[in-house]
């Protein structure tokens, strides 16, 4: 059987978890966890640790949080651990050049859409705010772009009639975590792995979701209504105005017009 690599394994939110579970349990090593620096969270604006960071602590896992990759000691840092890989998964910092090139095969980067469709922070989100009919989960080896990289494999998942950004979060983290344990499996085997570039048409970018994205539009069609409210659900939520409060809206269902008991404008309730 061929030696486990070294990982040095880069994440933040729950969606990193199952691969960094998975590449845990399996004969490989994990150096050390990388994760954001603790900060407020909550209503109550209390210091959190990332979910990554408290999982990594449960393992047993070296974690570290720079603030920055930019300067010399996070390099110098990464460097004494030898890794022969470097896992990353919606860790939430670009990596620059110095830290690109310290692992011997590379860094590999788990991200949540069919690239190059939806490169940035909110591949889910905006998959269903689309009405994609599928996505998927991209391996790329990194460079200096964002989600620019060659692609090493990429897994196809359709989209239920009724898909929300919970659910689909779900099963994308769970197909990024077999596709990167799989993956690193053959890189130990074969001590190399063939990409390719991605394709230069179809680009697209997910911008992160912002408060003006969540306002809910009652003039427009039901089914857009329909695809804001999950690609949006559990959280944070959309958003709408009711009787002088503001309103979160976590699940709706477009109905049709001939069930509806009388005429009525956009947004009125009866």
């Amino acid at each position: 059987m061929d030696a486990g690599l070294a990982v040095v394994f880069a994440g933040t939110p729950e969606f990193a978890l199952p691969s960094l579970d998975a590449i845990a349990a399996s004969r490989h090593r994990v150096r050390a966890v990388l994760t954001q620096p603790d900060r407020p969270s909550g209503r109550g604006r209390h210091v959190a640790a990332s979910p990554v960071k408290e999982r990594a602590l449960e393992l047993g896992l070296p974690v570290a949080q720079p603030a920055s990759l930019k300067d010399g000691d996070a390099a110098r840092e990464i460097a004494a651990l030898a890794p022969d890989v470097m896992v990353v998964v919606a860790y939430g910092l670009l990596l620059p050049p110095s830290i690109l090139a310290l692992p011997r095969h590379g860094c590999l980067n788990v991200h949540a859409s069919l690239l190059p469709r939806w490169r940035g922070a909110a591949p889910v989100a905006r998959a269903i705010l689309a009405g994609d009919a599928e996505t998927g989960v991209t391996l790329m080896r990194m460079d200096e772009g964002l989600d620019t990289g060659p692609i090493v494999t990429a897994e196809r998942l359709p989209l239920g009639p009724r898909e929300t950004a919970g659910g689909l979060h779900d099963r994308l983290a769970e197909l990024g975590a077999r596709l990167v344990v799989d993956t690193i499996a053959r890189l130990a085997r074969d001590g190399a792995l063939a990409s390719r570039p991605q394709p230069t048409e179809g680009v697209t970018y997910a911008a992160k979701i912002e408060r003006s994205d969540r306002a809910v539009d009652w003039e427009s069609r039901a089914e857009a209504i329909d695809r804001k409210v999950r690609a949006l659900s559990p959280a944070p939520g959309a958003l709408a105005g009711w009787q002088g409060a503001q309103v979160r809206i976590v699940a709706v269902e477009p109905v049709d017009k001939a069930l509806c008991a009388q005429a009525a404008a956009a947004g009125t309730s009866y």
